[in-house]
Parts: structure tokens; C-alpha cells; sequence
């Protein structure tokens, strides 16, 4: 297969990865059907590495902590929104309110629980839920974001949140910022110059003893889940730089 019609294959796939989408959808009664889609259409070429990732990437080459076999958990999603900026291509991120009971202070991406009308957990619920958490922590307008890939889901043991990673492009730019100080205590996008600069990478190290990759970026520590997933998306894309994997950076018990 020459590498035009390997191209075409990953497309065609895509497009029926949309189109069994919004099939599961209308059966499982959910609304808004057509407005939640899947696909890679017209992305641009930078973002290629990471749609084929998704397409092949396992829960278990992501993290360690995976949903309990038993289903338990709350389900939920976040938007992993990938933009384009004056430095180049960018993510978005925000900061959690320091008043939160779940995972206070910390950088991360939108996202939350599901909520019943965001439909079927197991087809478009976590889509529906990723846009509509981005809006109300964000201000994000959903109608400018393309949904082009789905990671499996992860497990978070500290709060019990399994997460469905939803990969999108900011294809139309939409003001956003803090929406309910409550909630959010910032709203910022990072270059993915930064993320992979070796100079702003390091090893957070909890007094638990857990250890994971962290990104010292925008005046913030990001760390934890969010740091993960984006350490395995750099890795899986190609995009990831030697760093010094011995340099740490020490947390305390309340992180």
C-alpha cells in the first residue's frame, strides 16, 4: 500500500468512525445526534501524528491505572482541545479552583462527570460531556471544536473518575476564560514548543512516592493525570525530546 492510499484508508476509516457514531447515538436515544461526530476531515497536517496514535493507541500504553473490571466508577471526560496560536500549535488548560473538594488547584484539561442527558456513556455521552464541561468552565463554543479521536478510557484511584480522553481541534477560535471563579481559577493555552522543550520537563515526585512526568509551564506545575496524558500523546506522536528524567520537582500532602 503506498503511503497516498494508506492516507485515504485512515480517512475512510475516520469518516465511519463518525458516521457508526451518530448511528449508536439515534439508537440509544440520546439527543442532538448530528451534532456530535468523529472525524479527521480537513484537520491540518501537524495534528496527523496524534489522530494516528488514537486510532491505535491502548488503554495500557497510556497509564497504569485503568477502570475496575467491575464497572465501577464515575463516569466522566475531559477535552484534550488542541488550537493553533501565535507560537505555533497550542493546548488548552485550566486551573482548578483551590476551593474544589476534587483535585483543588491543579492545572488540568475541561472536563467532568456525565450527566444523563449527555446520552449513552458508551458512545456519544463522553463527547457530549467533554464540549459541555469545556463551555460552562471555559466559556469554549462547542460549535467551533471538531472532535477527530477518542483515547480508551483511564482510571483516576485518588477520586474514582473513569476518564474518557476526547482529542479535539479548535477549528474556530471562541473567547474563553474563567466562567465560575467557583470552578475555575484560570483558563490559559500552552505552545507545544513548551510541553516539548526539555527545559520545562521534570519528575513530580508525591510524599506517597508516587512519581510522574510534570511540565513546568504559564507560571504553572502540571502534573498528575492531565501531565500523563499529555506525556504519552508527545510520546505517541513523535513529538517527545530527551529530558532529564532525574529532575524532580517534590509535592506535599496537600497536592
Amino acid at each position: 500500500m503506498t503511503h497516498a492510499q494508506s492516507t485515504r484508508a485512515a480517512r475512510n476509516a475516520a469518516t465511519t468512525q463518525a458516521a457508526t457514531t451518530r448511528t449508536d447515538a439515534s439508537q440509544t436515544g440520546a439527543p442532538h445526534d448530528s451534532a456530535v461526530t468523529v472525524t479527521t476531515e480537513g484537520l491540518p497536517g501537524w495534528l496527523d501524528p496524534v489522530a494516528s496514535a488514537a486510532r491505535s493507541v491502548r488503554a495500557q500504553q497510556l497509564s497504569r491505572f485503568l477502570p475496575p473490571e467491575s464497572g465501577a466508577g464515575r463516569q466522566s471526560a475531559v477535552l484534550i482541545l488542541f488550537g493553533e496560536g501565535e507560537r505555533g500549535p497550542e493546548l488548552l488548560l485550566m486551573e482548578r479552583s483551590g476551593s474544589l473538594r476534587s483535585h483543588p488547584g491543579q492545572p488540568s484539561f475541561p472536563g467532568g462527570s456525565l450527566d444523563p442527558e449527555d446520552g449513552d456513556q458508551a458512545t456519544t455521552g463522553p463527547l457530549r460531556a467533554a464540549l459541555r464541561e469545556a463551555e460552562e468552565e471555559t466559556g469554549l463554543d462547542p460549535s467551533g471544536v471538531q472532535i477527530f479521536g477518542v483515547l480508551p478510557r483511564l482510571y483516576i484511584p485518588v477520586s474514582s473518575f473513569v476518564v474518557t480522553p476526547v482529542l479535539g481541534w479548535w477549528r474556530t477560535p471562541s473567547p474563553v476564560g474563567v466562567v465560575d471563579p467557583a470552578e475555575t481559577a484560570r483558563v490559559f493555552t500552552v505552545p507545544v514548543a513548551d510541553l516539548t522543550d526539555p527545559a520545562n520537563r521534570a519528575t513530580a515526585v508525591h510524599p506517597s512516592g508516587h512519581r510522574g512526568p510534570a511540565f513546568l509551564v504559564e507560571s504553572a506545575l502540571v502534573w498528575g493525570f492531565t501531565a500523563g496524558v499529555i506525556d504519552r500523546i508527545l510520546h505517541y506522536a513523535g513529538w517527545e525530546r530527551p529530558w532529564d528524567r532525574a529532575k524532580q520537582v517534590p509535592l506535599d500532602w496537600r497536592a
